[in-house]
Parts: structure tokens; C-alpha cells; sequence
């Protein structure tokens, strides 16, 4: 059985790797990015440079996007020479993006109009991962969409998920990512609190991992505040989008959450310091530096 053809829309780190495991498993690839450099080294193993999002939904079968941000994806979508223009009766667009979940669901009802399915599948771990197709991939939407596009993710991702509904994948990645920078911010700070408090950080760090706090994350701070390792490869910058993210769902339910603002002010406060590319664990500088 032939393999569908696969339009690939952002190529950084994690989507350029993406797109170099699907190229050594075979597929055939329509690529687009605005890094010229990106689109030529997947050129170079065989892909297919297009000029327009229309045209690349045109020629593919699945159109996946591994763009940044909500706004971005809605702008390639609704273009006049946009993917929604060029989407073809029976075809599938999977966003492994973090977007916002309302966002989400507007896409796919307007995709639904034209006949085409999507699937919201947001990623976990690293770009490593992606490129020998070992991601956890945090897949939603319905199910028969879902049973066409699933031999293609699990070539993508070790472990795929099923999660229901259309959003309910970008719903599961915000509260993961909420857990996940909230914790980063409270293990900084913990750090540079022992440190303005006169406390050894090595043993601060001794004494926490050996009980219930200890966690992959605590060892990511201590890598940094510690040891002056920067490990953890996720931005300041994303962490903030992804909070903010997180609290426009929280109020489009109706709830809120003072954690996550706090997490948030935090983030915001570093970002706006310039430190929007350090690695999320790099806020401990933020925190050791912090007046009231």
C-alpha cells in the first residue's frame, strides 16, 4: 500500500527533524518554511519545495504543521493562498503545535465544511526524539480521522496517544506544560532562595531528591543552578506562551487559576529582562537577582 503523500509546514528544530525521520521511512514530502536554509536541506534528501500553503495543501494527502503560535497557525490557514484554500475532500491536517484549544476547534469545524478531517497532536520530548521518530505524540480528534492518520504517527512517535475530542490534545499539552513550568519556577526559586538564605545549593539539592519532591525537573534546575548546566531545551519565551495559553483556556472554562498566574508573572518578568532564549531553568538567575 502506497504511503500518503505528506505536506510539512515549519521546520525548526523539532518540525526539521520531523520531517528527516519521515524522509528516511520513505515518505514523499511538500515542505514550506520562511528559514531558506531549512527548506533546502530537506530539499536535499528529496523533498519538494512549494510557494504557497494552498499549493502544498494541494499536492498532499496530510498536511502537518509545527508552527509556534495560535495566531500563526490561523494566518496560514485562512490566507487567500492559504491551507483552507487548498485542502482536498478526504485529506487530514494534524497541528503538532501548542495552540490555544477554541482556536482548535474553529479550524477543524471550518476544515469539516470542506470535507477534511484534522487532528490536534501536540509533542513531548525533544528534538532528538523527532528525528528517530521516538516523540510522544498527545493526538485528538475523531476516531476514523484519527485510524487514517495513525500509521503515520506512530512512525513519528513512540508512544501515541488517543485523547477524544478535537482539542482535547492542545487542552492535555497546556495542563502538562502548566505542571511542568510551574514546577520549573518553584524548584529556581527554591534554589535562589537557599542561596540569598546562605544555604549550599548542592545540599539543598541532596536533602530534597531523596524525598517526594525529587523529579526529572528538580535534576534539569539543579543541572543549572548548581552546576551551571543549561539542559532543558525549552525557551523562557515558549514557557510564557504556553502560560498564557493555559490561562486563556482556564478563563474560556469559566475558572481560574492564581498558580498559574503566578507561574506566568514570572515568566513575563524574565522575558521582558531579556531572557527570553534561556532555557526555562535559566529563570533561577531572574529569581537570585529578584528585589521586592
Amino acid at each position: 500500500m502506497s504511503k500518503p503523500v505528506i505536506g510539512f509546514i515549519g521546520l525548526g528544530l523539532m518540525g526539521g527533524n520531523m520531517v528527516e525521520n519521515l524522509q528516511k521511512k520513505g515518505y514523499e514530502l511538500n515542505v514550506m518554511d520562511l528559514n531558506k536554509d531549512a527548506v533546502a536541506a530537506c530539499v536535499a534528501r528529496g523533498a519538494k519545495a512549494v510557494s504557497s500553503a494552498k499549493e502544498l495543501a494541494e499536492a498532499s494527502d496530510i498536511v502537518m504543521l509545527c508552527l509556534t503560535t495560535s495566531a500563526i497557525v490561523e494566518k496560514v490557514m485562512y490566507a487567500e493562498d492559504g491551507i483552507l484554500a487548498g485542502m482536498k475532500e478526504g485529506s487530514v491536517l494534524v497541528d503538532f503545535g501548542t495552540s490555544i484549544p477554541a482556536s482548535t476547534r474553529k479550524i477543524g469545524a471550518d476544515l469539516a465544511e470542506k470535507g477534511v478531517g484534522m487532528i490536534d497532536a501536540p509533542l513531548g520530548r525533544t528534538p532528538a526524539h523527532a528525528k528517530d521518530g521516538l516523540l510522544n505524540i498527545m493526538a485528538a480528534g475523531d476516531i476514523d480521522t484519527f485510524n487514517k492518520v495513525k500509521p503515520v504517527l506512530e512512525d513519528q512517535g513512540e508512544n501515541v496517544f488517543h485523547l477524544g475530542a478535537l482539542g482535547a490534545g492542545h487542552t492535555t499539552k497546556l495542563i502538562n506544560n502548566f505542571m511542568g513550568m510551574t514546577t520549573v519556577c518553584a524548584m529556581s526559586q527554591a534554589f535562589a532562595v537557599a542561596d540569598l538564605a546562605g544555604v549550599d545549593r548542592q545540599q539543598l539539592f541532596d536533602i530534597m531528591s531523596t524525598g517526594p519532591s525529587s523529579s526529572p525537573f528538580m535534576q534539569f534546575c539543579k543541572n543549572y543552578a548548581v552546576d551551571d548546566v543549561s539542559d532543558l531545551g525549552f525557551s523562557i519565551a515558549n514557557a510564557n506562551k504556553d502560560l498564557g495559553y493555559f490561562l486563556q483556556m482556564v478563563e474560556d472554562l469559566g475558572t481560574q487559576s492564581k498558580i498559574a498566574e503566578g507561574s506566568s508573572s514570572n515568566l513575563q518578568a524574565a522575558f521582558e529582562a531579556g531572557m527570553g532564549n534561556g532555557n526555562v531553568p535559566e529563570i533561577f538567575d531572574y529569581f537570585l537577582k529578584l528585589k521586592k
